[in-house]
């Protein structure tokens, strides 16, 4: 049996507790050695934290994994979106990690399941959003899918609170897939995501949101052509809506970047 560890005085203490409290929920982990190694024990933490099923975990868990996330994200730093400047109006470029912007809501490019990615440390958007908000956001997808009794369609949008994340809110979407030649279906889906997550956060007073680049990489939808989609959706709903809602395009990759930088310098 785990011994509790109510009060870790250390990140090194906290990951540990972690760690053990996770290996110890699976009979086929409860053997497996912890790396010494502080790099490869964050791995480990990560992986267990992405294959770990939506299930009931301890108060205590929740308290020492809450203020370990809030500590990492700490060192990694908050940017904050006030600190942005506008390329446009109500419409901000910024390049970074997504679970470390400080503003309303952002948007997680989800998959049908709702749950995150369950590959270890993949580097999806959905697996980083999931893994720095804790372990509650698998829990409050998976009940959103019980609730609906069916898995999540391509251009709806749930919203879920952001846990851990220094967003108050998280938007899951589903992008549509691409599979061969783009069609007009894929682009019409597309348009839906931005909308219904524009729509959502509007119901939930949101006053600021942050898009990543939604069915890019492993949707495989072409990255031009989803900035296009991307911008004329969020100015066609603030221009229709009379909408005052900071609308922040979040990039990863520079080509990405320099693809909204041109769409933005052209409106």
């Amino acid at each position: 049996m785990t011994r509790e560890i109510t009060q870790p005085i250390s990140q090194e203490a906290r990951r540990m507790y972690l760690i053990r409290a996770l290996l110890a929920e699976e009979p086929k982990y409860r053997g497996m050695q912890v790396p010494a190694d502080a790099a490869e024990q964050k791995r480990l933490l990560h992986s267990l934290m992405n294959v770990r099923p939506p299930r009931a975990i301890s108060e205590n868990f929740l308290a020492v994994q809450n203020e370990y996330l809030r500590q990492e994200l700490a060192r990694k730093g908050v940017t904050d979106l006030t600190g942005l400047a506008p390329l446009a109006k109500g419409l901000y470029l910024w390049q970074g990690d997504i679970t470390t912007l400080r503003c309303d809501a952002i948007v997680n490019a989800a998959n049908s399941g709702m749950t995150g990615c369950y590959v270890p440390c993949h580097s999806c958007i959905d697996n980083c959003i999931h893994t720095w908000a804790g372990v509650q956001l698998r829990q409050d997808c998976a009940a959103i899918i019980r609730e609906q009794g069916h898995a999540e369609e391509a251009g709806q949008a749930k919203i879920t609170p952001g846990y851990n994340l220094p967003c108050k809110y998280i938007l899951h979407t589903v992008g549509p897939i691409v599979s061969g030649r783009l069609r007009r279906q894929d682009e019409e889906l597309l348009v839906r995501c931005y909308r219904s997550c524009l729509e959502l956060a509007a119901r939930h007073g949101i006053q600021s949101i942050a898009f990543c680049c939604i069915s890019t990489g492993e949707f495989r939808f072409p990255n031009q052509r989803a900035a296009e989609i991307a911008v004329q959706a969020v100015k066609q709903y603030q221009t229709g809506q009379s909408s005052e809602m900071q609308v922040v395009f979040n990039v990863f990759k520079d080509a990405d970047y320099a693809i909204y930088q041109t769409l933005l310098a052209d409106r």
